[in-house]
């Protein structure tokens, strides 16, 4: 995958007619704060107003059914929480800059486990194929890797542990967790 979402959440891609969508993810608390800043500079109507909505997030799959929490507490019960790091800055072909997490394979089983659940959902509209990553910026001017990556060094390394997935509603002016599922323990 190039990209979390091909919405106006991604730094540098407003489309304000693009109609709100669904996302299950892990949120990444360490990073929220600054997330939520570069979020909030790229496009307002992003910003959420809930305290459990997760800006700095790792996409587990998008779009996801509204009505399938079922399948997300099976996808949930399907893995047991894990922690990560995140240290590495990289860039995606299509310029947008993020965070890698190591090990990987926490996220890559709960996209796989949610793959399989629901094989009706495309990843990323069919775009991108899923790649765990936790998105920081787009390049652009005054934006490289090298400046974000300087930007986040105080953040750097974040270990995390991932223990919930969030369903998420992303949708301009109503960004909001529509639930909340634990991982096995």
């Amino acid at each position: 995958m190039n990209s979390t979402t091909p919405d106006a959440a991604t730094p540098g891609s407003r489309r304000p007619s693009f109609p709100g969508h669904a996302v299950l993810l892990v949120g990444v608390p360490p990073l929220e704060a600054w997330v939520r800043e570069r979020t909030a500079h790229y496009d307002e109507g992003f910003v959420s107003a809930d305290p459990a909505f997760a800006h700095a997030h790792v996409t587990v799959l998008a779009p996801f059914p509204v009505g399938a929490t079922d399948r997300a507490a099976a996808v949930a019960s399907e893995v047991r929480a894990f922690d990560y790091t995140l240290r590495r800055v990289a860039t995606f072909p299509d310029g947008v800059v993020h965070l890698v997490p190591e090990p990987d394979r926490g996220f890559r089983a709960l996209t796989d486990a949610a793959r399989r659940l629901m094989p009706e959902v495309a990843p990323y509209w069919g775009r991108f194929e899923p790649v765990p990553h936790v998105t920081l910026d787009r390049l652009g001017p005054g934006v490289t890797e090298s400046s974000t990556r300087d930007a986040v060094a105080h953040l750097l390394p974040c270990r995390a542990r991932a223990s919930e997935l969030l369903l998420t509603w992303w949708e301009d002016g109503g960004c909001r967790v529509l639930g909340r599922f634990p991982l096995s323990s």
